[in-house]
């Protein structure tokens, strides 16, 4: 079970304080070279820890945008991965316009995903689709957040809702077959008759997995700069319940599943790889800012930006690298992809954890992790209910407020 961490973007939306670089066009070719080596040799050393996450054989590229990475890159990335070696160069009958399903393609993983643009899906077209299920990815995340030209643009997205429509036509004419659409909620400024059509027409496309996630002012974006100076007011917690419940409802309706906080799939398409999170399974974290579980214990590798602290003193800016090109500035001796930090998780903190991530699930978890005498008080008050083979699970419509609940129970 792999995550890799694509850091590239070709814009930095509003909303996000995720590590990424931005990929200037024209100019990335050696950015992107050096990253894919650092990757490629991070994947080698890391061997034993990868091979140990094998019996949940899935692979989850995101990012960042993994989509501006050339397909020659991403290749050669899963030929380190890969103990049988890449896939070859598919067939012409492959590529043509007559291979309409992933199954035709090769699997070398369970499950691999693919986060994607949905304007460089647009720009790539049908063939870059087509590349992708040939190196065997058969699921595909694509950012839409929203179809309201406006909202988009205040979140500095590269598409707009045309762009958008585009894209998913074009993952469905190239063949894919399992995609997922993520969206946005929790925004001040979008009303229940926007949200409405944007929900009723990409249940209307029919995705097969959708992740919706509330807006959250996090320290170091764009947005908490604009919340500072006063300009934006966040969405109250009365507006951001109502539009989960406008949510919830609305898939429900259109027979999606609803089986974990942010996460419904039509049946029988639930996200494998991030399912396995959510039940704590060892996994394996490459790339810059990526995190690893080995079951005991977590981990995080370090990005640019913490190594070329180190370097700076006050008033002094970056000691020796003032002439170094940008891409050596950016990524100087491939020193993002190592481990910065670790803890050790110990009992409690492992069973708590298991209590948190299960409860955001609709499986919920095993009675006897918590105090029988709270879980009874839950039970007889409704914020908890039982499951079919009587494990406890927090009720969809008490789901908004599962942080508190799981507070109160752990």
């Amino acid at each position: 079970m792999v995550y890799l961490h694509v850091p590239f973007c070709r814009s930095f939306c509003t909303y996000c304080d995720f590590y990424s670089e931005i990929a200037c066009r024209g100019r990335d070719a050696q950015d992107f070279g050096l990253y894919t080596e650092a990757v490629c040799a991070e994947a080698s050393r890391r061997r034993d820890e990868i091979e140990a996450t094998r019996d949940l054989n899935t692979l989850y590229i995101g990012g960042g945008t993994p989509s501006v990475l050339p397909l020659s890159l991403l290749r050669k990335i899963l030929a380190s991965l890969m103990t049988g070696g890449v896939p070859p160069e598919p067939p012409a009958s492959l590529r043509s316009e007559a291979a309409k399903h992933q199954d035709s393609y090769p699997k070398p993983f369970t499950e691999f995903t693919v986060e994607v643009n949905p304007e460089d899906i647009v720009e790539k077209g049908e063939a870059y689709v087509r590349e992708l299920l040939a190196l065997g990815v058969n699921r595909v995340s694509m950012g839409v957040q929203s179809l309201d030209d406006g909202i988009l643009r205040w979140m500095n997205r590269r598409h707009d809702a045309a762009r958008a429509r585009e894209a998913f036509r074009i993952l469905r004419a190239a063949g894919a077959r399992n995609v997922s659409v993520d969206l946005i909620f929790g925004i001040s400024q979008l009303s229940e008759a926007v949200f409405a059509e944007t929900l009723r027409e990409v249940s209307a496309w029919r995705p097969e997995h959708v992740s919706a996630y509330q807006l959250s002012i996090e320290e170091g974006s764009a947005l908490a700069e604009l919340v500072r100076r006063g300009r934006y007011d966040e969405a109250t917690q009365e507006q951001c319940a109502a539009q989960y419940r406008q949510l919830c409802d609305a898939l429900r309706t259109a027979g999606y599943v609803h089986y974990e906080i942010s996460n419904w799939a039509l049946p029988g398409h639930e996200a494998v790889h991030n399912s396995a999170y959510w039940s704590r399974h060892p996994y394996v974290g490459l790339g810059p800012a990526a995190h690893s579980f080995d079951g005991h214990s977590r981990s995080w590798n370090g990005h640019l930006r913490s190594r070329l602290e180190e370097k700076i003193s006050p008033g002094r800016g970056l000691q020796g690298l003032e002439n170094k090109p940008a891409c050596w500035l950016r990524f100087p001796e491939a020193a993002y992809c190592f481990v910065e930090g670790s803890e050790l998780i110990s009992a409690e903190e492992a069973r708590e954890e298991t209590v948190m991530l299960g409860l955001r699930t609709a499986r919920g978890i095993a009675a006897e992790l918590v105090d029988a005498a709270k879980a009874a008080e839950m039970l007889a008050d409704g914020r908890l209910a039982r499951t079919g083979d009587g494990r406890l699970r927090i009720p969809e419509d008490a789901w908004f407020v599962s942080d508190d609940i799981i507070a109160d129970l752990v």
